[in-house]
């Protein structure tokens, strides 16, 4: 589990082949300094196992399905990444609840730039409009943050805004977003788990009587 709260920006060195997914090494000084195999990273807001290690950087396996629903479908040496290490029991909460599981992809539409500040506006797929409500939270390549503006339910496109503080620009990738880019998104979990009651409401006062289906 994370908070969303990015420690390190990392940088992919390597990617080969393996199987139908990848094996992915990126340089992370501070997130393998007390890494051990096994361990979670999350990597653009995508939750990976460490299972090689060295100094300064880690491997990990990308399963096909991670490939095919993440950016890390174009992972290539050079690229630099949002990481962060698992939350440790009793700390601090900065963020939101972050579980490393995206839900897709994102595209930037607008960057608009302020005096302190850039507004992101990235539109997502219209199966996951629902989950995405202004003042919520939204994990954007693993950043925990607060949507600012969403779409209308009637508008042809679905999309949200969010609002980066300086210290978010410097110290993630998201100040090198352009329009065009696509980005990692995982809404809210309680967002998600709602929705699926909700999909069983009309049934769940069958199931509570009757033990069973």
């Amino acid at each position: 589990m994370f908070t969303g709260i990015i420690e390190e920006l990392g940088e992919i060195v390597a990617v080969t082949p393996s199987g139908d997914g990848l094996r992915m090494t990126v340089r992370a000084p501070l997130a393998v300094s007390d890494a051990g195999h096994g361990d979670s990273v999350a990597v653009s807001g995508v939750c990976l196992t460490v299972v090689d290690r060295g100094e300064d950087w880690f491997a990990a396996d990308v399963m096909k399905q991670t490939v095919d629903m993440s950016t890390l479908a174009g992972a290539a040496p050079g690229r630099r990444v949002n990481l962060e290490r698992a939350t440790t029991t009793g700390g601090r909460l900065g963020g939101h609840i972050v579980q490393g599981h995206i839900d897709g992809t994102g595209e930037v539409l607008d960057v608009r730039p302020g005096q302190q500040w850039q507004v992101l506006r990235i539109a997502l797929p219209g199966h996951l409009a629902p989950l995405v409500v202004d003042k919520g939270s939204i994990a954007v390549d693993g950043v925990s943050l607060t949507v600012s503006a969403a779409s209308e339910p009637d508008e042809e496109t679905a999309w949200f805004e969010v609002s980066l503080i300086p210290e978010t620009l410097t110290a993630t990738t998201l100040g090198e977003r352009a329009v065009g880019d696509r980005v990692n998104l995982e809404t809210d979990i309680l967002a998600r788990h709602v929705q699926r009651l909700l999909a069983f409401a009309p049934t769940a006062g069958a199931v509570s009587e009757g033990g069973s289906r």
